[in-house]
């Protein structure tokens, strides 16, 4: 089996997408973001979500991807192209790879830029914890960590219940809606708290090896 055959026999995933052919470079930014947002991932262009080939024009489709990647994401992500045959048709792979530059936004079809992270196979609206974490990185890990009362309240409440959305940690903490992001931006950048979506929305959890600390 051909190396092409074999991406799509995967099928779609958290570092796979399969489009038909690429309609609108504005709506295939939101994917090119998602993707240098996380693990990276790879289009593969000519292929319809069944898996079966379509073929497409590989000069055309590149032009699109163009299009999305350096005028509707900001920054630009950067991509490579390799052009497969199968069935006599041709299937563009347009790879991109984790970016060191996060967080890429896309614009939407209100002209709003918008971050997303890919998640399985679907690309999922970021919001302004990640985006900070993204932003800071590990520059906001300090070399003397202090936890005060709100931190400790928050990890009270986590080694009850396990898990914490964003309003139950703004409500515990009694921080408003910015102060609770940088809060829990800072945490995740300190390796405290991890972060995960779960049915449609992000939770907050201990680390392992914090559970027992405090």
């Amino acid at each position: 089996m051909s190396y092409i055959y074999k991406l799509i026999e995967e099928g779609e995933h958290q570092q796979q997408d399969f489009k038909t052919r690429i309609e609108d470079s504005k709506k295939i930014a939101k994917t090119l973001s998602a993707f240098a947002n996380s693990d990276g991932g790879r289009l593969l262009i000519g292929v319809k979500d069944n898996g079966s080939i379509s073929g497409v024009d590989p000069q055309e489709e590149f032009h699109m991807i163009e299009a999305a990647a350096e005028m509707y994401c900001k920054p630009h992500v950067g991509f490579s192209t390799q052009v497969w045959k199968a069935e006599y048709r041709s299937v563009l792979e347009v790879i991109i790879e984790p970016s060191k530059n996060r967080p890429h936004y896309a614009v939407d079809e209100n002209g709003d830029w918008i971050a997303y992270m890919r998640k399985d196979d679907k690309n999922l609206k970021v919001n302004g914890v990640m985006v900070k974490v993204w932003e800071h990185g590990k520059s906001l890990k300090p070399h003397d960590f202090q936890y005060t009362e709100r931190e400790r309240a928050l990890f009270n409440y986590l080694q009850r219940r396990g898990k914490v959305a964003f309003k139950t940690a703004s409500r515990i903490t009694r921080l408003n809606f910015n102060k609770t992001e940088e809060m829990l931006a800072q945490l995740i950048c300190w390796d405290v708290l991890s972060a995960e979506y779960d049915k449609g929305r992000m939770l907050y959890t201990l680390k392992e090896d914090e559970e027992s600390s405090y």
